[in-house]
């Protein structure tokens, strides 16, 4: 092949970069920027010199496409393969490594030649933990460098389809507070997803169950629980929430008291989700206000009962929801107990908290606490009840456990003094336990004479010698 074979696949169509391809691909479909794709490939110069193979070492290049990690020729190359596609690259030194020496088996100013193999490629991968949960293909690149924000209004495009089998389920334009989309039965990974778009995107997201309804489904839209779905979304407009760090005191409790309001309108629907989502804003927003020294007094204060009824409402969520979250519960009336001691609602529910998590004994002491400022509180009673007959059951428990063990103990006691006895040797050389029929009886093969009258009437004395006679006497 010639430097000159190829078709030219460069934006600037100045043959920067070259494409023939050796042997078809599969499908229509090819990576974009974002794609996390695995190729073998081996490069050479214009002399057929190879420098580089990944066959050679037997492992596949993985990598992410349109993110500059690679020379700028394979970020448009690869971009037009398909899967199981072969194809030859011919680079020119401004699309390779231009006029560096820093690569010895490389000349300055060379221009490169890759056979490369695609292999697969995925999404990119938009999950918390990589775990491949939220997968985003790009089908239209979007403008400009804004993404939405937390609490962005966001007008979108939609339309949803069951993995399974295709079915579509979903199809709207709608406008929502990015954060709030599970009002409008927008799933929380597609919510992930759209802080990574830019205006104009269009995308294609599949989300696994985790991230999509999970085992509850959506009755609403007709998705089965635990179904695997994909959107094909388009961000057409987003206007972005004011950060918290550009707001003074004032606009920081002004939203604070929004987002207090509307996690208290979720918690009244069960839609717990949504109130722990706005509880936490509140959280976030004024956090930091009563430390402020330049806060006025009358906003540290309105702040702290903002924290305090947050932190109060959010281990309230917390014990709530499916299955209960006890240590998220205990941590957060914990906090609401550190702006005041001897809140009661907090106190109750961090009882409530320990109870769940087995901590008994140290929830009968806030339950006390509880009926010490409230002598008539019934709840606080019955709670004390519920853990005194959960210690008296416990020592139960253990009072059978440590019973049986004991009882294990000695059977292997005895056990082991049987064993022990079967092997200890007596005095004339024999085995304890061996003698003969009948115990304390010798064989006539143990002693090669008849017992005496004594050792008849008296068989388990062992003071005799071998030859019959009493030792000592």
């Amino acid at each position: 092949m010639t430097v000159d074979e190829g078709v030219d696949i460069s934006k600037a169509q100045d043959r920067g970069v070259l494409k023939r391809i050796l042997k078809e691909g599969e499908g229509t479909e090819t990576p974009t920027a974002g794609c996390f794709v695995r190729v073998h490939y081996t490069g050479t110069l214009l002399d057929g010199s190879k420098f580089d193979s990944s066959r050679d070492r037997n492992e596949p290049f993985e990598f992410q496409l349109g993110k500059g990690s690679v020379i700028k020729a394979w970020d448009i190359g690869i971009a037009t393969m398909k899967k199981g596609e072969v194809c030859i690259l011919t680079c020119a030194p401004a699309y390779a490594y231009g006029d560096s020496d820093k690569t010895p088996k490389i000349p300055p100013n060379s221009t490169l030649q890759f056979e490369v193999e695609m292999l697969e490629w995925h999404g990119e991968d938009l999950s918390p933990n990589k775990s491949k949960g939220i997968l985003r293909h790009i089908v239209e690149q979007g403008e400009g460098f804004d993404t939405p924000n937390d609490g962005a209004l966001v007008t979108v495009e939609l339309e949803g389809k069951l993995l399974s089998d295709g079915k579509v389920f979903d199809t709207r334009t709608l406008t929502f507070p990015l954060g709030e989309g599970g009002e409008v039965n927008v799933p929380d990974g597609l919510e992930r997803a759209l802080e990574k778009f830019l205006k104009g995107e269009k995308s294609r997201v599949t989300l696994k169950p985790k991230y999509a309804f999970k085992s509850e489904g959506n009755a609403a839209l007709g998705v089965p629980s635990n179904s695997a779905v994909e959107y094909t979304v388009k961000l057409t407009n987003f206007e972005r929430a004011k950060e918290s760090w550009a707001m003074d005191g004032p606009e920081k409790l002004e939203q604070a008291k929004i987002y207090k309001e509307k996690g208290t309108n979720y918690f009244k629907q069960s839609k717990y989700l949504l109130a722990i989502k706005m509880y936490k804003k509140v959280v976030t927003l004024v956090d930091d206000i009563p430390a402020d020294t330049s806060e006025t007094e009358e906003n540290k204060k309105l702040a702290d009962e903002y924290l305090l009824s947050s932190h109060l409402n959010l281990s309230l969520v917390y014990l709530k929801v499916t299955p209960p979250h006890y240590f998220e519960a205990r941590d957060h009336a914990t906090k609401a107990l550190d702006i005041d001691e001897n809140n009661v609602k907090g106190l109750f529910r961090r009882g409530q908290a320990l109870l769940g998590m087995g901590e008994t004994e140290q929830a009968m002491k806030d339950f006390q606490q509880v009926l010490s400022a409230e002598p008539q509180n019934k709840a606080a009673s019955n709670q004390l009840i519920i853990c005194r007959s959960t210690i008296q059951k416990q020592k139960q428990k253990e009072k059978q456990l440590y019973a049986n063990m004991f009882d294990k103990f000695a059977k292997h006691d005895v056990q082991a003094e049987k064993e022990r006895a079967k092997a200890e040797v007596d005095v004339i050389g024999d085995a304890v336990g061996e003698w003969g029929a009948g115990e304390g009886e010798w064989t006539d093969q143990q002693r090669a004479r008849e017992p005496t009258e004594f050792e008849k009437e008296n068989p388990n004395i062992l003071l005799l010698d071998k030859e019959g006679q009493f030792k000592n006497m």
